[in-house]
């Protein structure tokens, strides 16, 4: 007996009209504009790429602007890359979504008879299948899994933390356990790669930190000591910060509101960072050094991961800050792995190849530019730019507003261009992460 669909509800009909109402009053770009010349600059570096060329306003479409620059570029068919599109003019940045008309000519923002200048920037060129259904179910933990991470090099490996006290290794590719991490004596609450995948790090509720051989599951000499309470966050130090090849450092945040710097390979206390009032819910290692921590006295502290010092505190937060992210994750976390799985074959080429991965992300028009979301018990977000921050100057450059409860989660797109956010009020937000503005809300989960 075939299955019969139930009817539309109001939301969906009213949604459906609007959507038709919108296409049936597009405009039409006319085509009577002529030419319109355009000169295209990287948003990275600044830098122009080939001279003004002249086109047609009727064509000026973001796919043929993406043909037309990687024809610049010298990009065969085989390598074409897509590209976002910016236009700044006052203070104020467009994004080209359709085309030049609707977006800066319609406007008023320019003419015919001007030259535009775009901004590009690549955009990721993965390429992600549509999720129909669940591909693997893998079973094996025998409580809830608290925490999951992909290795740095690829998803093909998957590491989970449960609260059955162990932590797991899991092929992705076959679906298949490969390792089981024992050795804590309480659930393990979070769970992290090095960025050289040689490493991995768990952190858990009987307030030790263990480290592993990713290749045979068996821990890597005694649990690192110095927590009173649970392990709340893990945070490698970025490949290409490495001081010697041999070091590889790691900060933990625990529930007695301190941040430990360990020195893997002595397995020693390398720093102690004591300043939060309570518990510190999230620690990140930036690009450039500084150490970024969360906490649940309401407050965003920023410190020097070579001395150890406070650099400066973010306190606009008015409740628990439950969540912090970079807009350079991806790359910190990967290091000099990407998309191509070519892996240099000394150690000062890894160096160079992650510090090279890290600047490019970063750079925007010369600068090096890391920013950082903040999420809280208070209902908002807030977006910072830390390098503009002070201990006389620190304002946020924009407050995320629209959830109705606290909000759990946040974290960049691999690209930085989007900020999305996760709340107890069971909505996924999706955010500009320039400037902060509110863009979509993803609906359907029914629970936190």
């Amino acid at each position: 007996m075939a299955t019969i669909l139930p009817p539309p509800s109001k939301r969906q009909r009213v949604a459906i009209a609007e959507k038709a109402r919108k296409q049936q009053n597009l405009d039409t770009i006319p085509s009577d504009l002529g030419n319109v010349r355009v000169h295209f600059f990287d948003q990275s570096t600044g830098k122009p790429t080939g001279a003004p060329v002249a086109i047609p306003v009727s064509d000026a479409t973001v796919k043929n602007l993406e043909l037309l620059l990687n024809t610049l570029q010298g990009n065969d068919a085989t390598e074409r890359v897509p590209y976002r599109f910016t236009f700044g003019a006052d203070g104020q940045v467009t994004d080209i979504v359709n085309d030049i008309y609707r977006a800066i000519l319609k406007p008023g923002l320019r003419t015919t008879e001007d030259t535009i200048t775009l901004q590009f920037i690549p955009q990721a060129v993965f390429r992600v299948r549509a999720v129909s259904r669940c591909s693997a179910s893998i079973p094996g933990h025998g409580e809830a899994i608290l925490a999951t991470s992909f290795a740095s090099s690829s998803s093909s490996r998957l590491l989970t933390g449960s609260g059955d006290n162990t932590a797991r290794i899991f092929d992705t590719d076959t679906g298949t356990p490969l390792h089981t991490l024992k050795g804590h004596t309480s659930w393990v609450l979070v769970a992290s790669w090095s960025p050289d995948d040689s490493i991995i790090a768990t952190g858990s509720m009987d307030n030790t930190v263990r480290l592993w051989d990713p290749s045979t599951g068996q821990p890597l000499g005694q649990p690192l000591k110095g927590h009173t309470k649970w392990v709340n966050s893990l945070a490698w130090e970025p490949y290409h910060l490495r001081q010697q090849t041999s070091t590889i450092r790691l900060a933990s945040s625990s529930k007695d509101a301190t941040v430990r710097i360990w020195d893997t390979v002595s397995k020693r206390i390398d720093l102690v960072l004591s300043g939060h009032k309570s518990s510190v819910s999230c620690v990140r290692w930036g690009g450039t050094g500084t150490i970024y921590t969360a906490s649940h006295d309401k407050t965003i502290k920023l410190w020097d991961s070579t001395k150890g010092t406070l650099i400066s505190t973010l306190s606009s937060h008015a409740h628990w800050v439950n969540h912090l992210a970079l807009s350079t994750e991806l790359v910190l976390r990967t290091a000099y792995h990407d998309r191509t799985g070519t892996i240099p074959s000394t150690a000062a080429e890894r160096l160079a190849k992650a510090g090279e991965r890290f600047e490019k992300s970063a750079t925007v028009d010369g600068n090096i530019v890391e920013r950082l979301v903040t999420a809280s018990d208070d209902f908002t977000i807030y977006l910072w730019h830390p390098s503009l921050t002070s201990p006389t100057n620190n304002k946020p450059l924009a407050r995320l507003l629209g959830h109705q409860k606290p909000i759990n989660h946040v974290t960049f797109s691999p690209d930085g261009a989007l900020i999305a956010s996760s709340s107890f009020d069971n909505h996924i937000k999706l955010w500009d992460a320039r400037d902060g503005k509110f863009l979509h809300t993803l609906r359907g989960h029914v629970g936190a």
